[in-house]
Formats: C-alpha cells, sequence, structure tokens
C-alpha cells in the first residue's frame, strides 16, 4: 500500500483554505463594501447577491476538505492508535469540524432569510438602523457574531493541522509510540532502567577491551620468548 496521499491531502488542505479564506474574505469584504453602498435599501441586495455567488463554491470546498479529513483518518488510523497524543489532537479536529459546520449551515440559513427580506433600509449588511424591521434586524444581530466565528473555527483547524503534521515527523512518532507502549522515556523507573541497560553495556564493553588487550600483551610475550632461544642458541 502506498504511503503517499496526496490526492487526499490537497483535498483537505484546499477545501480548508477556501472555507477559512472565503468566509473571512465576505465578512470583512463583502460586508463592509456593501455597507458603503449610499442607497440603505441597496446594501442588503448587494451583499446577498455576492454570498449567493459564492455559496456553491463554499459548499464544493467544504466537501472536499470532509472527504479529504475522512480519507486521511482512514489511512492514519494505524498511527491514530499507535502514537500517544494523535488520537486526542483528531478529537479536537473533529469537534472543531463540528462547530464550524454548524455555524456555517446556520449563517447561510440567516443569510437566506436576510435575502428574502427584499431591501429594506439598514447601516450594514449586519448593522440595522431605526427603519429595518424587527425581524430583520434580529437577522442582522444573529449575522453580527456568527460572521467572525466561521474564520475562528476553520482558522482554528489550520492550527490543529499544522500540529498533527509535527506528529508525523519521525522523533515525534518514536516518542508518540514509546509513549503508548508504555511511558519508558518519560516515566522515572524507565528512565533508570534504560539508564541501568546502557551502563551495564557500556561496563561490558571495557572489560571486554580490557581482555582483548590482555591476551594481545600475552601473545606478545610469547613470541618474545621464542624469538630469545632462537637467539641464544645461534651463539
Amino acid at each position: 500500500m502506498s504511503e503517499r496521499h496526496t490526492a487526499l491531502r490537497s483535498m483537505h488542505d484546499l477545501g480548508l483554505a477556501a472555507w477559512f479564506g472565503g468566509s473571512l474574505m465576505g465578512a470583512l469584504g463583502v460586508n463592509g463594501a456593501a455597507a458603503k453602498i449610499n442607497d440603505a435599501t441597496q446594501r442588503l441586495p448587494v451583499a446577498s447577491a455576492g454570498w449567493s455567488r459564492w455559496t456553491p463554491v463554499n459548499a464544493a470546498a467544504i466537501g472536499a476538505h470532509l472527504a479529504g479529513a475522512v480519507g486521511e483518518l482512514v489511512t492514519e488510523s494505524p498511527r491514530v492508535a499507535a502514537q500517544a497524543g494523535v488520537a486526542r489532537a483528531s478529537a479536537i479536529k473533529t469537534a472543531l469540524t463540528v462547530g464550524a459546520l454548524a455555524v456555517t449551515g446556520y449563517s447561510r440559513l440567516l443569510g437566506m432569510r436576510l435575502q428574502k427580506a427584499g431591501g429594506p433600509p439598514v447601516d450594514g449588511v449586519t448593522e440595522p438602523n431605526h427603519q429595518t424591521p424587527a425581524q430583520v434586524a434580529a437577522s442582522q444581530r444573529q449575522m453580527k457574531m456568527l460572521q467572525w466565528a466561521v474564520p475562528a473555527l476553520t482558522g482554528a483547524l489550520v492550527v490543529v493541522t499544522a500540529y498533527m503534521s509535527e506528529q508525523q515527523k519521525p522523533g515525534q512518532m518514536w516518542r508518540g509510540l514509546i509513549g503508548r507502549a508504555g511511558g519508558l522515556m518519560s516515566a522515572p523507573k524507565g528512565m533508570a532502567k534504560i539508564a541501568g541497560v546502557s551502563k551495564i553495556a557500556e561496563v561490558s564493553k571495557m572489560a571486554g577491551m580490557g581482555k582483548m588487550a590482555g591476551m594481545h600483551k600475552a601473545g606478545g610475550m610469547g613470541r618474545s620468548a621464542m624469538r630469545r632461544p632462537m637467539a641464544m642458541s645461534g651463539r
């Protein structure tokens, strides 16, 4: 089985990037620009038209991200089970994803309500004035809070994704596997055990070297003794 999952990672990352970037640009750009229109009755219709054009693209981006996320979770399931910390990060990421989906869906529902309201006079897309109908004003106040919740949650997803990418480094994987296996790298007893084994190995190595040196010295003396009688017999 291939260890490369480029298509899944690309779907995950590009979808999340569009989801985060589109929500942030919409709150700052679309809603901000619509508030500058001189005709107060055209502010909501213009913003609604902009969001309506973006909605299909946003839905495709969310779908691509979810498909990539599920695919990565399936392919990385052995590491999720074996490496300490990965399951916890996956749970946090799942909770953030569910929250972002819920906020995005409800924001779209509010946007549709504002779109159906026509062109009531407003100060901005999320700011009613004294002439704004009560129901429209209530939806605007909710939208004012939710428009920042989506980029906040998706931005947090970007951070968690970066953290989980760091967990795939060889050193992080090794420490996580050891930690899940029994905590030998962090428990004091485990450290003492490892240190003891290392000390024994070092002493054994030094003893072996000393023994080899002694054998070498004895062998040299034997050869010298053999040469001495030969030299004496020569006289």
